[in-house]
């Protein structure tokens, strides 16, 4: 935890910025009844009955020190998803080290890339990438669900029912945000931390 919390207290510096990965599923709800639109004084109408179209998932790295963001939609959330996204991520960036702060997923590793790509390109993207876990149970110290959060709150609060229309309103919710660069205001330092978590720092040096 105090790993994460002094990474976030650190100044902005483009040589080694600080970025948070994360995912979420989503399902894919389609209406089968086509739904009356709104108009003027009355609210827009849909059928109680929907259809199951699957799940996908949504992969997200955001950076909170300069207000930008970048998210995929894909089927699954598998190691080869995982090593071809963070392999587009490293791709936004001139930096020779990109520390990512993330959970413990067990595709959330250095191997996902050798499962994924030759030795040499696996080798080259461990090399740009510095991991930082979240501890058990502390996901919540990853502001990359903070994106997440907006996302579902102001992108994925309606029935969407095929992947291709759900990344078309993710990628016009994420343009968005990155020209407004919507910036993160992290708070919560290793001295709160300290003092509100006071017990469990007790617990383990007892």
């Amino acid at each position: 935890m105090e790993d994460i919390l002094d990474l976030y207290e650190e100044p902005y510096d483009p040589e080694k910025p600080v970025i948070c990965m994360d995912e979420r599923p989503c399902q894919l709800i389609g209406d089968i009844v086509v739904p009356i639109p709104m108009k003027p004084g009355k609210p827009k109408k849909e059928d109680n009955e929907y259809e199951r179209n699957g799940t996908c998932s949504v992969f997200i790295a955001c950076e909170p020190l300069t207000g930008w963001r970048y998210l995929e939609v894909r089927k699954r959330r598998t190691k080869m998803d995982y090593a071809e996204f963070m392999e587009k991520v490293s791709q936004q960036y001139d930096a020779a080290l990109i520390r990512v702060v993330q959970d413990n997923l067990n595709t959330h590793t250095y191997g996902s890339f050798y499962e994924r790509f030759d030795p040499e390109k696996a080798r080259y993207l461990k090399n740009r990438f510095e991991f930082h876990y979240t501890p058990k149970k502390g996901s919540w110290l990853n502001m990359a669900e903070i994106e997440l959060s907006a996302l579902a709150r102001q992108c994925l609060d309606r029935r969407i029912g095929d992947m291709e229309a759900l990344e078309r309103e993710a990628k016009a919710w994420e343009q968005k945000r990155n020209q407004k660069k919507i910036m993160i205001q992290w708070r919560f330092t290793t001295n709160h931390a300290r003092e509100k978590l006071e017990r469990h720092y007790e617990t383990v040096k007892n």
